[in-house]
């Protein structure tokens, strides 16, 4: 059974560590992994500008996201006005049952309930089961964004208004 709850503090050592358990399988796609490693291993600073959702599987984080909110700072990438999710991560054991899709729903939920007209996010074709979730989710891509240690992303859109 999932358990969805807002971050703690006392959780920091485990995001941080699901983190890099997460991207461990695309460790030889970025080119300086140990400079990349040391910023996913850093994801609970995230809670410092938003809001990190947590998804507990028999009293272990199984799944993590940050929700960066309207107006809070964010890369430059993103509009100011846009809310974003930030460092998706699904503990490999645990991918395949929705997770995923659950945190970024919540994150969706936020979203509206911050009365934005659209959301954001950045990721990479490399991400070969989160993309095509984002846009079954009705993402869109938008730009390109930079480049990640030699990896590239793009920033998607989806439209919160109907």
């Amino acid at each position: 059974m999932f358990v969805m709850r807002d971050f703690a503090a006392a959780d920091a050592a485990q995001v941080d560590a699901l983190g890099v358990a997460a991207f461990e399988a695309y460790r030889d796609a970025y080119s300086d992994w140990p400079a990349f490693r040391s910023r996913i291993a850093a994801m609970s600073s995230l809670a410092d500008s938003g809001e990190i959702i947590v998804v507990e599987q028999d009293g272990r984080i199984a799944g993590a996201v940050a929700y960066i909110g309207p107006g809070k700072p964010k890369n430059d990438i993103f509009l100011p006005e846009w809310p974003i999710m930030r460092m998706l991560v699904v503990a490999p054991a645990a991918q395949g049952h929705g997770i995923g899709r659950m945190l970024a729903q919540e994150c969706l939920r936020r979203a509206q309930r911050d009365g934005a007209a659209v959301f954001a996010l950045h990721t990479s074709e490399l991400m070969q089961v989160a993309l095509p979730m984002y846009q079954r989710m009705g993402f869109k891509r938008w730009s390109d964004a930079p480049t990640t240690y030699g990896v590239k992303y793009g920033i998607y859109l989806k439209d919160l208004i109907r």
